[in-house]
């Protein structure tokens, strides 16, 4: 990378756990320079205004989440194995997910709303590539004789993105993890009970 893109990077970097914690409405131009030490017209002589840095910020926020669930889809080459990673990675790493804002996805959703188009666009992306991403784990397993060829896949994988998320919300306002460890088990009990071949719902 260049000397500028680094910098670039650099301000990404430092501003992407900062924006998931206070929303891209509340943090200031301040609080950015505070962050990465930087002037604000060095932060400017990179990004044309804070709306342009705060998208870069959630792609790098998404994109960070993305290659997490691909990785732990990625690490076994059954659809059940799959599954189950995806729901570990959520058990394993909810302190990190607490600690940095929560689910950058939800935060970004609920803040952009009709407010911010650009962000709104860039959320529903992400959301729609991880349905995608469960879904066709889901439809490959059941191509292969391992799931249950019945349920309809897109809507396990809406379910489960559903409850996660609720999980999430309701874990970070309470500060109490077994909200979040709750929806888990159900999802782990859907899976054996309902997707997985052989089970009650064929």
């Amino acid at each position: 990378m260049s000397k500028a893109e680094k910098t670039k990077h650099f301000i990404i970097e430092k501003t992407a756990s900062l924006f998931n914690r206070k929303g891209y409405v509340s943090t200031s131009l301040s609080d950015i320079a505070e962050a990465t030490g930087l002037t604000k017209g060095s932060i400017y002589g990179n990004f044309e205004n804070k709306d342009q840095l705060a998208l870069e910020a959630y792609r790098y926020n998404a994109g960070s989440l993305k290659a997490d669930l691909i990785s732990a889809f990625d690490s076994f080459p059954t659809a059940v194995g799959k599954l189950y990673a995806f729901v570990a990675l959520y058990r394993k790493n909810w302190h990190a997910v607490f600690s940095s804002g929560g689910c950058p996805l939800m935060n970004a959703a609920t803040e952009a709303d009709d407010t911010f188009p650009d962000l709104k666009d860039q959320v529903t992306k992400s959301f729609e590539e991880w349905m995608a991403k469960i879904s066709e784990v889901i439809t490959h397993g059941q191509k292969t004789g391992e799931l249950n060829e019945k349920p309809d896949a897109e809507e396990y994988a809406s379910l489960f993105i559903m409850m996660i998320e609720g999980g999430i919300l309701l874990s970070k306002t309470t500060g109490d993890e077994k909200f979040l460890n709750l929806v888990l088990d159900r999802i782990l009990k859907i899976i054996d009970t309902e997707l997985a071949a052989g089970s009650s719902e064929q």
